[in-house]
């Protein structure tokens, strides 16, 4: 291992051991039951909370255009984590349809576990091509395993009464914070870093509509900041299919 590998690998060890003891310094954080209150609760067309159900078409519409690029072939150097990705974009909508018909934590669970696949399976992709192909499909099925077990010790806790959201946190967010570090720090060989940035800022701004939900539904007065956070983070996913270079080009020259 070089020193620059070894300084780097080390530096993404320390940001991620450091973030994980920070979480947990905090005590255990329950779910929020206002969490379940939207701002949108409008029913059209016999369907409840109709567009934070009906904006969930969009995820289905990125995560199918998705695989169809991969069973055409069109993405070079897409494995399997990929189709974990789009996989798991597919299933998200499903789950968080099902979520806002009745919104209750039984239901959250399977609107929150297709999103660990997701932010596992971008995690994988972006490990395989800045770091290391093999080590990347190496974590791949534990992040997934990770991933579903934070949302079932989630469940578990709240059933036992004491909620605790923070393994959950850290499955979400945790990604988010190294990937940057992963585009800064190594060259790309197939995924171009203007796309993938642009995921990370898209999701960013999905999350602050989500934060502003009644405000913006009081200020739009059609869509609420839930509803849009779909539609941002449907967008956030079409960056990730849209961001492999074709075969015939060579790695990034910068990162």
């Amino acid at each position: 291992m070089s020193s620059a590998s070894y300084w780097r690998e080390s530096l993404i060890g320390l940001v991620c051991a450091v973030a994980v003891l920070v979480v947990f310094s905090f005590p255990a954080i329950p779910q929020d039951p206002a969490y379940h209150d939207f701002a949108d609760d409008r029913m059209l067309f016999g369907i409840p909370n109709f567009w934070n159900v009906a904006s969930n078409a969009a995820f289905i519409a990125v995560g199918v255009f998705g695989l169809l690029k991969f069973s055409r072939g069109a993405i070079p150097g897409a494995g399997l984590p990929y189709l974990v990705f789009c996989l798991g974009i597919v299933l998200v909508a499903a789950g968080s349809a099902y979520y806002h018909l009745d919104p209750t934590p039984q239901s959250l669970v399977w609107d929150r576990l297709p999103m660990t696949l997701a932010f596992m399976a971008i995690f994988s992709m972006v490990v395989s091509d800045r770091v290391s192909e093999k080590l990347g499909a190496r974590l791949l099925w534990p992040l997934v395993l990770l991933g579903v077990a934070s949302v079932t010790y989630w469940y578990w806790s709240e059933v036992q009464g004491r909620g605790d959201l923070r393994p959950y946190a850290i499955v979400q967010f945790l990604p988010m914070l190294i990937i940057p570090m992963l585009l800064s720090l190594y060259y790309g060989k197939r995924m171009v870093s203007a796309f993938l940035w642009a995921t990370l800022f898209t999701y960013a701004l999905a999350k602050v509509a989500e934060h502003f939900d009644p405000a913006i539904f009081e200020w739009l007065g059609f869509w609420s900041g839930h509803t849009i956070k779909h539609l941002l983070s449907a967008l956030a996913v079409l960056w990730v299919v849209l961001c492999f270079r074709p075969a015939h080009s060579g790695p990034e020259s910068h990162s």
